[in-house]
Protein backbone atom coordinates (compact mmCIF):
# COMPACT_ATOMS: atom_id res chain seq x y z
CA UNK A 1 0.00 0.00 0.00
CA UNK A 2 1.21 3.33 -0.79
CA UNK A 3 0.38 5.92 1.50
CA UNK A 4 1.46 9.73 0.27
CA UNK A 5 1.12 12.56 2.74
CA UNK A 6 1.33 16.10 0.27
CA UNK A 7 2.22 19.26 1.70
CA UNK A 8 0.49 21.28 -0.69
CA UNK A 9 -2.36 21.37 -3.11
CA UNK A 10 -0.42 21.46 -6.33
CA UNK A 11 1.49 18.32 -4.86
CA UNK A 12 -1.87 16.70 -4.08
CA UNK A 13 -3.30 16.96 -7.33
CA UNK A 14 -0.13 15.59 -8.80
CA UNK A 15 -0.55 12.44 -6.44
CA UNK A 16 -3.81 11.93 -7.77
CA UNK A 17 -2.96 11.37 -11.52
CA UNK A 18 -2.86 7.92 -10.30
CA UNK A 19 -6.31 6.02 -9.20
CA UNK A 20 -6.17 6.88 -4.91
CA UNK A 21 -8.38 7.12 -1.82
CA UNK A 22 -8.30 10.81 -0.72
CA UNK A 23 -7.93 11.06 3.31
CA UNK A 24 -8.43 13.80 5.28
CA UNK A 25 -10.36 13.40 8.94
CA UNK A 26 -11.06 9.34 8.14
CA UNK A 27 -14.57 8.89 9.50
CA UNK A 28 -16.07 7.76 6.52
CA UNK A 29 -13.50 6.10 4.64
CA UNK A 30 -11.94 3.48 7.20
CA UNK A 31 -16.10 2.62 8.82
CA UNK A 32 -16.45 1.82 4.80
CA UNK A 33 -14.02 -0.78 4.53
CA UNK A 34 -15.72 -2.89 7.08
CA UNK A 35 -13.99 -6.06 6.54
CA UNK A 36 -11.98 -5.17 3.59
CA UNK A 37 -8.29 -4.01 3.39
CA UNK A 38 -7.11 -0.45 2.80
CA UNK A 39 -7.34 1.00 -0.79
CA UNK A 40 -4.17 0.52 -2.69
CA UNK A 41 -3.08 4.00 -2.68
CA UNK A 42 -4.12 6.81 -0.09
CA UNK A 43 -3.54 10.49 -0.53
CA UNK A 44 -4.09 11.68 2.97
CA UNK A 45 -4.49 15.68 2.82
CA UNK A 46 -3.86 15.88 6.95
CA UNK A 47 -0.73 18.19 6.21
CA UNK A 48 -1.63 20.24 3.44
CA UNK A 49 -1.05 23.95 3.86
CA UNK A 50 -3.68 26.59 3.96
CA UNK A 51 -7.12 24.39 4.11
CA UNK A 52 -8.02 24.63 7.80
CA UNK A 53 -9.11 28.36 8.05
CA UNK A 54 -12.03 30.21 8.07
CA UNK A 55 -11.84 33.66 6.68
CA UNK A 56 -13.97 36.49 6.43
CA UNK A 57 -13.33 37.86 3.02
CA UNK A 58 -14.95 40.56 0.75
CA UNK A 59 -18.33 39.29 -0.79
CA UNK A 60 -17.51 35.61 0.79
CA UNK A 61 -16.78 33.32 3.83
CA UNK A 62 -14.14 30.98 2.89
CA UNK A 63 -14.52 27.37 4.56
CA UNK A 64 -10.86 25.48 4.20
CA UNK A 65 -11.95 21.88 3.08
CA UNK A 66 -9.64 20.75 6.54
CA UNK A 67 -11.76 22.57 8.32
CA UNK A 68 -13.47 20.46 10.86
CA UNK A 69 -17.16 20.24 12.51
CA UNK A 70 -15.74 21.01 15.65
CA UNK A 71 -13.56 24.25 14.69
CA UNK A 72 -16.62 25.59 12.41
CA UNK A 73 -18.38 25.52 15.82
CA UNK A 74 -16.14 27.76 17.71
CA UNK A 75 -15.14 30.12 15.01
CA UNK A 76 -17.05 33.69 15.18
CA UNK A 77 -19.43 33.49 11.91
CA UNK A 78 -22.54 35.78 10.83
CA UNK A 79 -25.83 35.27 12.01
CA UNK A 80 -27.35 32.96 9.44
CA UNK A 81 -24.48 30.51 9.97
CA UNK A 82 -26.58 29.40 13.30
CA UNK A 83 -28.23 26.67 11.05
CA UNK A 84 -25.02 24.90 9.95
CA UNK A 85 -23.55 25.26 13.14
CA UNK A 86 -26.26 23.74 14.76
CA UNK A 87 -25.86 21.02 11.71
CA UNK A 88 -22.13 20.95 13.13
CA UNK A 89 -23.07 19.42 16.29
CA UNK A 90 -25.30 16.86 15.29
CA UNK A 91 -22.77 15.47 13.12
CA UNK A 92 -21.97 11.71 14.66
CA UNK A 93 -20.55 12.46 17.91
CA UNK A 94 -18.05 14.77 19.88
CA UNK A 95 -14.87 13.08 18.95
CA UNK A 96 -16.34 12.19 15.26
CA UNK A 97 -16.72 16.54 14.95
CA UNK A 98 -13.27 16.88 16.09
CA UNK A 99 -11.91 14.79 13.02
CA UNK A 100 -14.61 15.09 10.54
CA UNK A 101 -14.53 17.84 7.94
CA UNK A 102 -16.82 20.29 6.14
CA UNK A 103 -16.00 18.79 2.65
CA UNK A 104 -15.92 15.35 3.33
CA UNK A 105 -19.31 15.50 4.60
CA UNK A 106 -20.08 16.91 0.92
CA UNK A 107 -18.13 14.73 -0.72
CA UNK A 108 -19.64 11.72 0.58
CA UNK A 109 -22.77 13.08 -0.80
CA UNK A 110 -25.08 10.76 1.11
CA UNK A 111 -28.34 12.05 0.70
CA UNK A 112 -28.75 12.20 4.71
CA UNK A 113 -24.90 14.56 5.01
CA UNK A 114 -26.29 17.23 7.76
CA UNK A 115 -23.75 19.74 5.99
CA UNK A 116 -25.61 19.94 2.70
CA UNK A 117 -29.34 21.58 3.70
CA UNK A 118 -27.42 24.45 5.45
CA UNK A 119 -25.13 25.43 2.63
CA UNK A 120 -27.61 24.90 0.02
CA UNK A 121 -29.32 27.40 2.00
CA UNK A 122 -26.39 29.61 2.23
CA UNK A 123 -26.20 29.40 -2.03
CA UNK A 124 -22.75 27.58 -1.09
CA UNK A 125 -20.41 27.06 -3.66
CA UNK A 126 -17.32 24.32 -3.66
CA UNK A 127 -13.72 24.97 -5.04
CA UNK A 128 -12.00 22.22 -6.52
CA UNK A 129 -8.55 21.74 -7.62
CA UNK A 130 -7.38 19.51 -10.39
CA UNK A 131 -5.64 19.13 -13.75
CA UNK A 132 -7.77 22.19 -15.04
CA UNK A 133 -6.65 24.45 -12.60
CA UNK A 134 -8.86 26.02 -9.84
CA UNK A 135 -13.01 26.10 -10.28
CA UNK A 136 -15.89 27.06 -8.47
CA UNK A 137 -19.49 25.00 -8.43
CA UNK A 138 -22.47 25.84 -7.30
CA UNK A 139 -23.48 22.89 -4.62
CA UNK A 140 -26.98 22.35 -5.96
CA UNK A 141 -24.91 21.05 -9.31
CA UNK A 142 -21.94 19.91 -7.25
CA UNK A 143 -23.85 16.90 -5.72
CA UNK A 144 -25.18 15.00 -8.66
CA UNK A 145 -26.96 11.85 -7.04
CA UNK A 146 -26.71 8.85 -4.06
CA UNK A 147 -23.04 9.47 -3.53
CA UNK A 148 -22.18 11.04 -6.67
CA UNK A 149 -20.45 13.99 -7.27
CA UNK A 150 -18.69 16.40 -10.55
CA UNK A 151 -15.37 15.42 -9.19
CA UNK A 152 -13.23 13.84 -11.51
CA UNK A 153 -10.43 11.79 -11.42
CA UNK A 154 -7.34 14.24 -10.39
CA UNK A 155 -9.39 16.49 -8.28
CA UNK A 156 -10.12 17.68 -5.04
CA UNK A 157 -12.30 20.08 -2.90
CA UNK A 158 -10.31 22.79 -1.48
CA UNK A 159 -13.17 25.27 -0.01
CA UNK A 160 -16.18 25.66 0.24
CA UNK A 161 -17.56 29.06 -0.59
CA UNK A 162 -20.38 31.30 1.38
CA UNK A 163 -21.44 34.34 -0.42
CA UNK A 164 -22.07 37.15 1.71
CA UNK A 165 -25.66 37.64 0.60
CA UNK A 166 -28.04 37.09 3.45
CA UNK A 167 -25.71 37.45 6.83
CA UNK A 168 -28.72 38.79 9.06
CA UNK A 169 -30.42 36.81 8.29
CA UNK A 170 -31.82 34.66 10.82
CA UNK A 171 -31.94 30.62 10.64
CA UNK A 172 -32.55 26.97 11.75
CA UNK A 173 -31.83 23.30 11.20
CA UNK A 174 -34.04 20.83 12.71
CA UNK A 175 -33.47 17.69 12.25
CA UNK A 176 -35.77 14.19 12.94
CA UNK A 177 -34.14 10.54 13.55
CA UNK A 178 -35.04 7.98 15.94
CA UNK A 179 -33.19 9.01 18.40
CA UNK A 180 -30.98 11.96 19.90
CA UNK A 181 -27.51 11.17 19.20
CA UNK A 182 -25.09 8.96 16.66
CA UNK A 183 -28.27 8.85 14.23
CA UNK A 184 -29.05 9.37 10.30
CA UNK A 185 -31.57 11.52 10.02
CA UNK A 186 -35.25 10.45 8.90
CA UNK A 187 -35.57 14.12 7.53
CA UNK A 188 -34.09 17.66 8.22
CA UNK A 189 -34.48 21.01 7.56
CA UNK A 190 -32.58 24.15 6.94
CA UNK A 191 -33.84 27.79 6.82
CA UNK A 192 -32.92 31.18 6.41
CA UNK A 193 -34.90 34.23 6.34
CA UNK A 194 -34.11 38.11 5.96
CA UNK A 195 -36.77 40.64 7.52
CA UNK A 196 -37.09 43.78 6.85
CA UNK A 197 -39.14 46.32 7.99
CA UNK A 198 -41.55 43.49 9.59
CA UNK A 199 -42.21 41.63 6.16
CA UNK A 200 -39.88 38.56 4.56
CA UNK A 201 -37.25 40.56 2.47
CA UNK A 202 -35.52 36.68 1.27
CA UNK A 203 -36.25 33.44 2.76
CA UNK A 204 -34.11 30.12 1.92
CA UNK A 205 -35.32 26.23 2.79
CA UNK A 206 -33.57 23.26 2.03
CA UNK A 207 -34.48 19.42 2.55
CA UNK A 208 -32.66 17.05 3.14
CA UNK A 209 -32.78 12.91 3.77
CA UNK A 210 -35.86 13.13 1.56
CA UNK A 211 -34.63 12.59 -2.17
CA UNK A 212 -31.45 11.19 -3.36
CA UNK A 213 -29.73 14.61 -3.10
CA UNK A 214 -30.75 17.27 -0.54
CA UNK A 215 -33.16 20.38 -2.29
CA UNK A 216 -34.43 23.68 -2.46
CA UNK A 217 -37.94 24.59 -1.95
CA UNK A 218 -38.16 26.94 -4.47
CA UNK A 219 -41.66 27.90 -4.83
CA UNK A 220 -41.86 27.87 -0.87
CA UNK A 221 -39.37 30.82 -0.80
CA UNK A 222 -41.04 32.76 -3.93
CA UNK A 223 -44.07 32.38 -1.82
CA UNK A 224 -42.75 33.65 1.23
CA UNK A 225 -41.26 36.84 -0.44
CA UNK A 226 -42.78 39.86 1.28
CA UNK A 227 -44.76 37.62 3.69
CA UNK A 228 -46.45 40.00 6.15
CA UNK A 229 -44.42 38.46 10.19
CA UNK A 230 -47.52 39.45 12.10
CA UNK A 231 -48.91 35.81 10.72
CA UNK A 232 -46.90 33.06 11.50
CA UNK A 233 -45.02 31.93 8.62
CA UNK A 234 -45.83 28.54 9.10
CA UNK A 235 -49.21 28.63 7.85
CA UNK A 236 -47.99 29.82 4.19
CA UNK A 237 -46.53 26.01 4.46
CA UNK A 238 -48.44 23.87 1.68
CA UNK A 239 -47.69 20.50 0.45
CA UNK A 240 -47.39 21.09 -2.69
CA UNK A 241 -44.72 22.81 -1.50
CA UNK A 242 -42.43 19.97 -1.00
CA UNK A 243 -44.48 18.14 -3.77
CA UNK A 244 -41.08 17.56 -5.62
CA UNK A 245 -39.33 16.10 -2.89
CA UNK A 246 -38.44 11.89 -3.86
CA UNK A 247 -38.79 9.98 -0.37
CA UNK A 248 -38.07 6.40 -0.13
CA UNK A 249 -38.86 3.74 2.10
CA UNK A 250 -36.46 2.36 4.51
CA UNK A 251 -35.56 0.75 7.93
CA UNK A 252 -35.96 4.23 9.84
CA UNK A 253 -39.54 5.35 7.87
CA UNK A 254 -41.52 5.09 4.65
CA UNK A 255 -41.71 8.27 2.38
CA UNK A 256 -45.45 8.67 3.33
CA UNK A 257 -43.59 9.15 7.16
CA UNK A 258 -40.36 11.24 5.96
CA UNK A 259 -42.92 13.66 3.86
CA UNK A 260 -45.44 14.73 6.21
CA UNK A 261 -42.21 15.01 8.90
CA UNK A 262 -40.25 17.03 6.32
CA UNK A 263 -43.47 19.18 6.19
CA UNK A 264 -43.51 19.72 9.99
CA UNK A 265 -39.92 20.40 10.25
CA UNK A 266 -40.18 22.76 7.63
CA UNK A 267 -43.08 24.69 9.33
CA UNK A 268 -41.28 24.84 12.72
CA UNK A 269 -38.08 25.65 11.78
CA UNK A 270 -39.47 28.72 9.82
CA UNK A 271 -41.43 29.90 12.89
CA UNK A 272 -37.96 28.98 14.89
CA UNK A 273 -36.20 32.06 12.30
CA UNK A 274 -38.81 34.33 13.21
CA UNK A 275 -39.74 33.70 16.73
CA UNK A 276 -39.04 36.79 18.96
CA UNK A 277 -35.78 36.00 20.60
CA UNK A 278 -36.81 37.61 23.56
CA UNK A 279 -39.43 35.51 24.08
CA UNK A 280 -38.64 32.80 26.53
CA UNK A 281 -39.00 29.04 25.51
CA UNK A 282 -42.17 27.39 26.54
Amino acid sequence: MSYLRPRTVEEAVEMLAEPACILAGGTDVFPALVDRPAPARIVDLSRLEGLSAITLEPGLVRIGARVTWSALVRAPLPPCFAMLKAAAREVGSVQIQNAATIAGNLVNASPAADGVPPLLALDAFVEIAGPRGRLRVALADFITGYRKTVLAPGELVTAILVPRTIEAGRSAFLKLGTRRYLVISIAMVAAVVRMEAGRVAEARVAVGACSAVAKRLLSLEDALAGADLAEPLSTRVMPEHLAHLDPIDDVRATAAYRREAALELVRRALDACTADPDTPEG
